[in-house]
């Protein structure tokens, strides 16, 4: 991905997740503390006060909810592979940029230790709302919906929706931890937008007139003491 942007603090790893909503999570039967941890091999993803404190706020509504690194875990190589035959190589940054809501798992890149507390409660807070949407719709909805209408690639209108709910919440949470010039910034606004008309998500909704009213829409949303 490109260098972060000069004119908001907001990281780019904070934006870049992808949700894929057809696993269902088995209760393990354990304390939630637990949740964190996977097998011995992976290294951790390291917490600070904030970022610990707000997954404590997502596991009250989603017990089983945990994060995982996504180096040395090998479906995400896998699905990374896929990404890049689907785009055509557009995608070449799953492993190493993306976080990624499977179940109510979040599967981090190695750019998650290097995130502040602030990016972090921003990139909860999106993949929360991909948790929430899960819940509402079940596991079998979603996965059709951001999988299937009208088109996989290029008119994915499906993806595009559940994707933009997530997104307008990055705003919010943008808003009210940054501060609204953050959130108004022109290089986060072309970060987002490129999500949906460039091929890191398959060239979802590649209208970007479309996509930039649905951005000024959002930003007429936000509150002005935010």
């Amino acid at each position: 991905m490109r260098s972060k942007p000069a004119t908001c603090s907001v990281s780019e790893p904070a934006l870049d997740s992808l949700s894929f909503p057809l696993a269902r999570e088995r209760p393990t039967g354990r304390k939630s503390s637990a949740h964190l941890k996977h097998k011995p091999r992976y290294h951790l993803p390291r917490l600070t006060e904030q970022t610990g404190r707000f997954i404590e706020t997502i596991r009250a509504e989603f017990p089983t909810f945990r994060i995982v690194p996504k180096r040395g875990h090998w479906p995400s190589r896998v699905v990374d592979l896929a990404l890049k035959c689907l785009t055509l190589g557009g995608q070449r940054s799953y492993l190493t940029r993306y976080h990624t809501v499977i179940g109510n798992t979040l599967y981090v890149p190695p750019t998650w230790d290097e995130m502040s507390d602030l990016d972090r409660v921003i990139l909860l807070r999106h993949e929360r709302v991909h948790l929430r949407q899960r819940r509402r719709y079940g596991s079998v909805a979603m996965t059709f919906l951001y999988l299937i209408p009208f088109f996989p690639l290029g008119l994915a209108y499906g993806r595009a929706r559940i994707e933009w709910e997530a997104y307008e919440e990055t705003l919010r949470a943008t808003a009210e931890l940054l501060g609204l010039e953050a959130a108004r910034s022109a290089s986060l606004r072309t970060h987002i937008v490129q999500r949906f008309t460039g091929p890191d998500y398959g060239w979802m909704w590649p209208f970007e007139r479309s996509v930039q009213a649905w951005y000024d829409q959002a930003l007429s949303k936000l509150p002005a003491s935010a």
